[in-house]
């Protein structure tokens, strides 16, 4: 089972003209539609002049949840010439705003559709892609005598520390990456340990 996806690590900005239209692409990386909501509607104040603000979005380590919008353009030809760039490059957790300044001369189907689409490419051939693990993530209550012998399990399952507080008892908040989870929870069998998925 695949436990990583690829998403950007900053936002980056992207542009494309064509007869005096100028498209002014924005690309985030997102977790939630909250976040997305809130970057959006930023947008649409910061450049309150322009005719459209036509968006694609991307979430889920599998991308399961996505949506786009052509914002007042004909169906079909702004949105989704976004979200096939996402695709294409096999991201998620993004959000791609295309801000569209109209120049005057009507660009047609096919020309609004290649303008979207090479406005989002030109933003994602500016962002710096990076692959992201699917944790799973553990608290662990244990003896000190068994310290060492955790820190081991975590280092053999490629996982990190989150937090940490040694007090009477050994307390822990562990990530593990999904597909060493089984291996993580199978090794940590010794007595007096407690264990709980957060």
């Amino acid at each position: 089972m695949k436990d990583s996806f690829f998403t950007i690590d900053k936002p980056s900005r992207g542009l494309y003209k064509d007869k005096g239209s100028k498209f002014i692409s924005l690309a985030f990386p997102v977790v939630s539609e909250n976040e997305i909501n809130s970057i959006y509607l930023s947008l649409q104040k910061e450049y309150h002049d322009a005719r459209h603000h036509c968006y694609a979005w991307r979430l889920g380590p599998t991308g399961e949840k996505s949506r786009f919008n052509d914002n007042g353009e004909p169906s079909g030809t702004a949105g989704k010439p976004i979200l096939g760039q996402i695709k294409s490059k096999e991201l998620t957790n993004i959000l791609i705003v295309v801000v569209r300044y109209f120049g005057g001369i009507l660009l047609g189907t096919g020309g609004l559709i290649k303008a979207y689409r090479n406005a989002a490419a030109d933003a994602l051939q500016n962002a710096g892609i990076i692959e992201q693990y699917i944790l799973d993530e553990f608290q662990l209550s244990f003896g000190y005598q068994h310290m060492n012998q955790v820190f081991r399990i975590i280092d053999e399952c490629m996982g990190e520390v989150a937090a940490k507080d040694f007090k009477e008892t050994c307390n822990m908040t562990v990530k593990i990456r999904k597909n060493h989870t089984g291996k993580f929870l199978g090794s940590l069998n010794f007595p007096g340990i407690k264990i709980e998925i957060n």
